[in-house]
């Protein structure tokens, strides 16, 4: 019980720090995500699905308010589903400037954090706002399925 206790206090701490209002759903889906969905992104369905109680609406409000004050890192894989990750840049100006790897066979998405993403001289007069680099094959689990 008090391992729990401690883990809320994280929990609201990083809310707080973030100048989020604490509420209960939003604790529950910051709870899930840092206990259950480390080691690649997820969506919306995926936290759906571990809190089955919550309703699909709050939990798109609470993801796109933690993207919005930078607790996740929103991913554009390619899929038609947003993905996110959580947020471990603490770059002052905020950018992912990590690849993601996104498998052909499981449909993860994977933050290469260790892998910058690659310098690209744009032509003359083009401004760059953002960029996603997605690199897609199969991940070292499928992989290994077919060994």
């Amino acid at each position: 019980m008090e391992k729990s206790l401690h883990k809320n206090a994280e929990y609201e701490h990083i809310l707080r720090h973030a100048g989020i209002r604490i509420t209960s759903v939003r604790i529950l889906v910051l709870k899930t995500i840092m206990e259950k969905m480390q080691g690649g992104a997820f969506s919306l369905q995926d936290i759906v699905e571990e809190l089955v109680t919550a309703e699909n609406s709050s939990v798109f409000r609470t993801l796109t308010l933690f993207a919005k004050e930078k607790i996740l890192h929103p991913i554009d894989d390619g899929s038609s589903m947003q993905k996110y990750c959580l947020c471990t840049c603490g770059d002052s100006e905020h950018r992912h400037r990590h690849v993601h790897f996104t498998c052909t066979q499981c449909h993860r998405t994977i933050c290469l954090e260790d892998i910058p993403v690659p310098i690209i001289q744009l032509p003359a007069n083009y401004i760059q706002q953002d960029m996603d680099f997605i690199i897609k094959g199969i991940c070292p689990k499928c992989s290994a399925k077919k060994i």
